[in-house]
């Protein structure tokens, strides 16, 4: 070690912020990720059970079907996911 060097614990540097959320905390799920996913899982085992003949579907209906569902969905996962942002504290800005 050099004269120059200080040492490690007198002299402690900052890291300097990037702006970016640590890296250990997980981000949570996005409500229109996981609807749009399962619209479009519902999607192709519709369509797969349609292939097979199993069940005669009509197109027009099943899209009308997945829609609102998909739009409930997101209504309700998009109040649930304000009503547990609100209960942090305000500050002054809206």
């Amino acid at each position: 070690m050099s004269s120059f060097d200080p040492a490690p614990d007198t002299n402690p540097v900052p890291k300097p912020s990037t702006g970016a959320p640590d890296e250990t905390a997980e981000a949570p799920a996005r409500v229109g990720t996981i609807v749009w996913g399962l619209v479009v899982v519902a999607l192709a085992v519709l369509i797969v059970i349609s292939q097979l003949g199993i069940v005669v579907l009509n197109g027009t209906y099943v899209l009308i079907g997945l829609m609102i569902g998909a739009g409930a969905a997101l209504v309700v996962g998009g109040l649930l996911s304000a009503r547990k942002r609100d209960n942090s504290a305000t500050n002054g800005k809206s």
